[in-house]
């Protein structure tokens, strides 16, 4: 098994950014001007699976919408954070509220707004489209692109490493 495949073990939250990981690096503009953003279902799938495993996760995104607030709470994500400049500092209170160290922290994100909370954790992914300075210093490329599965990708990798990916359990109690 690879290094990053025993690192997945000691991963305990998962911390996402928005646009180009959550949603495409597309924006589109709304005839009243809203921008609008796409949400893969399968990364939705796979957080409200994350979540109801025990599994704390915080999204942490410059921009601003209320559909995306509304879409994550919705899946169980209960620190989403956004309009954000500081990312280390929203990283910082997410791990205080849950307990949880830095090097047991899987962050996920593409572009150089993303990089020195990438560096502040122990477990630094992105999606395959992220810019160069960021698959540098990722830890994980994932073979999919953002907002089309690269957080189901990482989730689920996760989850399978630490036994907790469908068990027959949940299968059968269709708690998912």
């Amino acid at each position: 098994m690879s290094f990053f495949k025993e690192e997945l073990k000691n991963v305990k939250a998962f911390v996402f950014d928005v646009d180009g990981v959550l949603s495409k690096d597309v924006l589109s503009i709304g005839r009243t001007g809203i921008l609008m953003r796409t949400a893969n279902v399968k990364d939705g799938f796979a957080i409200r699976n994350a979540v109801k495993t025990g599994f704390p996760i915080a999204i942490i995104t410059g921009g601003y919408s209320n559909r995306v607030r509304l879409r994550y709470k919705q899946l169980g994500v209960k620190f989403y954070y956004q309009s954000v400049r500081d990312k280390v500092k929203c990283l910082e209170d997410f791990m205080e509220k849950n307990k949880v160290e830095s090097k047991n922290i899987l962050y996920m994100g593409d572009d150089l707004v993303d990089f020195n909370v990438m560096k502040a954790v122990g477990i630094p992914t992105c999606p395959k489209d992220a810019v160069a300075d960021i698959k540098e210093i990722s830890k994980y490329i994932s073979d999919k692109t953002g907002g089309e599965g690269c957080v189901r990708d990482v989730i689920e990798q996760v989850m399978r490493a630490q036994n907790k990916w469908f068990t027959n359990e949940m299968l059968k109690s269709r708690a998912f």
